[in-house]
């Protein structure tokens, strides 16, 4: 019985020892990317586009009931009374929701990138929670039988390819691997 238990466990090791070695250092990091960015870039960017009114600097009065929708409220919807911090914060917010999804495509600042988004992801699902109202279908519960909670469920699976770039890079396929090999040589 214990040699077909070794026979087994030594097939088992070449077979996925010879996978992981074929795609060590190029491929995770680069599918990673290209899940994150198939299933999140153009919700972003289509996001951001809806923040930006005149020019790139001055946000739409969207941008300020989508972020800030109490506050936004309560100064009876007057851009004009709200600070200018709070138009720097609209602003950054949307410039992220452009650039930070494109960075990590193409795999620049990759590891920064990744956990500004993840950070952004965060503040985003609290404001849909807290500032939207989200209702408890919508927020979703981790570990029930239902897998379509856009909060909970849709968010920690957005998350998990950046908590993976973070930890392990961009790989080799990326700017960052790029510009990795012409500065070491």
């Amino acid at each position: 019985m214990s040699g077909i238990i070794s026979k087994l466990t030594t097939l088992h090791n070449a077979v996925f020892g010879g996978i992981e070695r074929a795609l060590d250092g190029w491929a995770l990091g680069l599918l990673a990317r290209l899940v994150f960015s198939s299933v999140t870039m153009l919700f972003f960017w289509n996001s951001a586009k809806t923040k930006i009114g005149d020019s790139i600097f001055s946000p739409s009065t969207g941008a300020y009931a989508q972020i800030f929708p109490k506050k936004f409220e309560a100064v009876g919807y007057d851009s004009d009374a709200l600070s200018a911090l709070d138009t720097l914060i609209v602003l950054l917010g949307t410039y992220a929701e452009f650039i930070l999804p494109a960075l990590i495509l193409i795999g620049l600042f990759t590891r920064l990138s990744s956990a500004a988004m993840i950070g952004f992801i965060v503040v985003m699902s609290i404001v849909d929670i807290t500032g939207h109202g989200a209702d408890a279908k919508t927020i979703g519960t981790i570990f029930d039988r239902i897998q379509d909670g856009v909060i909970l469920d849709q968010r920690l699976l957005w998350v998990f390819p950046l908590v993976y770039l973070i930890i392990k890079g961009a790989g080799a396929i990326s700017v960052d691997g790029l510009l990795g090999r012409r500065y070491q040589s």
